[in-house]
């Protein structure tokens, strides 16, 4: 069993910034990546990032290029994602995944 928990989300102004973290406990699935989704309501859950086990290998959702990066600590099993230049249209519940599991997600809200 893994449990995924992610943490860092809030109200924030267009244009600011938040940093997310999902760390994961539990089994360890080793050699999986970790991504993070998100959904708003009334919308389709969607990819936002993901990053491979060893934090070399990145990939995003064209609408985050440029302004979300996601990163891995290895040692301590966790992802971040730091989204920069934040709209209101980036509002949504964001959830962490690795393998088969998803954490509770944390919601994400940006003002105009």
């Amino acid at each position: 069993q893994v449990h995924l928990e992610e943490s860092g989300g809030g109200l924030v102004q267009a244009g600011g910034s938040l940093r997310l973290s999902c760390v994961a406990s539990g089994r360890t699935l080793r050699g999986y990546g970790m991504g993070w989704f998100r959904q708003a309501p009334g919308k389709e859950r969607e990819f936002v990032a993901s990053v491979s086990w060893s934090g070399e290998h990145t990939n995003y959702a064209d609408f985050v290029k440029g302004r979300f990066t996601i990163s891995r600590d290895v040692a301590e099993n966790t992802s971040y994602l730091q989204m920069n230049s934040l709209k209101p249209d980036d509002s949504a519940f964001y959830y962490c995944s690795q393998g088969e599991y998803w954490g509770q997600g944390t919601q994400v809200t940006v003002s105009s």
